[in-house]
């Protein structure tokens, strides 16, 4: 049996399914009774580096459950972002994929030898970092998440 790409790309789990949504107040009344309560965050103006250039964007997120699996809603409001890439596409629905992983730069490496490239990177403080990563013909974005500072990430 042919090992999976999860499997030969060392990633645990999926963590997340991130949502990219035009409208939150609609996907929060259309999601709430699947996937809610849901947490709500503006977290302001964040700066990434996006395709090789640092943009700031802003986001409205949303975060619901199903089981242990986070459900992820994520309206674009300004800047440049995958997910503004996303709704200019015309697209909306299941964007990306979450994965929590101890090394960030390890599995940047490791991806890309499965042609993955990193086009929307962040590193937030010691041991807190986020990249999304693409690969040719594939519409899925994956999400590598570490999270293991002082004080860890949960929303």
């Amino acid at each position: 049996m042919k090992e999976s790409l999860q499997a030969a790309m060392n990633l645990p789990p999926i963590d997340q399914v991130g949502f990219v949504v035009r409208d939150m107040d609609a996907a929060l009344a259309l999601y709430g009774p699947l996937f809610g309560p849901f947490d709500t965050m503006v977290p302001g103006p964040m700066t990434y580096n996006y395709r090789g250039v640092d943009q700031e964007c802003e986001l409205k997120l949303a975060f619901g459950k199903s089981g242990d699996l986070e459900i992820e809603l994520i309206q674009w409001v300004s800047g440049g972002s995958p997910h503004k890439e996303f709704i200019d596409s015309g697209r909306e629905g299941i964007h990306h994929l979450r994965f929590i992983v101890d090394d960030l730069e390890s599995a940047l490496e490791r991806a890309q030898t499965f042609n993955y490239q990193a086009i929307w990177t962040a590193s937030f403080a010691p041991g807190l970092a986020v990249a999304y990563l693409e690969r040719a013909d594939d519409p899925l974005i994956v999400e590598l998440f570490e999270n293991h500072p002082d004080e860890p990430y949960n929303p």
